[in-house]
């Protein structure tokens, strides 16, 4: 069989994916790449090649040395972290991504690319928003990911590149840390609450957004790229959802497993202005119809395992 490249393999949700493909397709058959050198499995039990995305003949060189027949392309600067350094985010966010269509194009790869709900902006519908809405995102990130969408749609359409792709929510996980993202909260709680019974957090405690386990991140991007072509009508950039809540109503959640857990507010102005474009509830309608989208996890269920995996790693 011809093999998965997974470029920024080594960042917060290609370090979990790897895993997952590599016991799914065998560990030879799933390819590694990132700029930086992991430790540990993601180098180690398999194969990984050091590779920056903006290197186009490095990308084209190792998708011909590894018979490369499908690429997950995940290297970006999120959202606080891009704000910061906007020319960097472009850089990064769409030169890589085109080389990576480019050389999907030429090799005749499928290709997965994430977007986000950073795509939206504070004109678009904020409840249950819609898969097909307006889109006029305020920050560098999401006028990436917007572009990106738009970019996958045109190699689709001009040249039948197979490009698949989902709109992430924020994403909560317990193997890594999380990277410069304005739900980075949901993750930080979890460890200011085991370590210290305590956190303060950095947006207020009536911000409701998206969320998703990172279980079932994994379980999306597999299950797209697996999915019959010939079904899916949107191909690129699916609405997918698992659970929607506020700081509040999480740091409530974990008290029914640590009681006296104490949070504070201490609001960042960027990033609480990056929320409030942003959608609180998506409506994943088409990913459930078109390939057969359900989530695994909702907050009760997150919260339980999230808890139980971070005290076995950090006490």
């Amino acid at each position: 069989m011809k093999r998965i490249l997974v470029s920024g393999g080594a960042g917060q949700i290609g370090s979990e994916l790897i895993p997952a493909l590599r016991e799914r397709y065998g560990a030879d058959n799933v390819v590694c790449a990132d700029i930086k050198i992991p430790k540990g499995p993601l180098a180690n039990e398999g194969p990984f090649v050091q590779l920056n995305c903006l290197d186009e003949t490095g990308v084209r060189e190792t998708i011909k040395k590894f018979n490369i027949g499908t690429i997950y392309h995940l290297p970006a600067l999120l959202s606080a972290t891009a704000e910061k350094s906007p020319q960097k985010a472009w850089d990064i966010n769409m030169n890589g991504l085109i080389i990576a269509l480019e050389a999907a194009r030429e090799s005749k790869c499928s290709i997965f690319v994430p977007s986000s709900i950073a795509a939206f902006g504070p004109t678009t519908p904020r409840v249950k928003t819609p898969q097909d809405t307006i889109q006029r995102p305020q920050t560098i990130y999401g006028i990436t990911k917007v572009a990106g969408e738009l970019l996958c749609d045109y190699y689709f359409m001009k040249w039948g590149v197979d490009a698949r792709g989902v709109r992430y929510p924020g994403i909560i996980s317990y193997k890594t840390l999380p990277g410069g993202g304005t739900t980075d909260y949901a993750v930080d709680i979890f460890y200011g609450a085991i370590k210290e019974k305590r956190y303060e957090c950095f947006l207020r405690e009536d911000t409701r957004l998206d969320m998703m386990y990172m279980p079932d991140a994994v379980k999306a991007a597999i299950s797209l790229m697996e999915a019959d072509p010939s079904k899916l009508i949107h191909r690129n950039a699916f609405n997918i959802t698992a659970m929607s809540f506020t700081p509040k109503e999480l740091a409530n959640e974990i008290r029914k497993h640590i009681p006296d857990f104490v949070i504070t507010y201490s609001v960042d102005p960027l990033r609480q202005s990056i929320a409030d474009t942003w959608p609180e509830s998506l409506d994943d309608t088409c990913a459930r119809e078109e390939w057969g989208w359900c989530p695994d996890y909702d907050i009760s269920q997150m919260t339980q395992d999230m808890i139980k995996n971070l005290r076995e790693k950090l006490l």
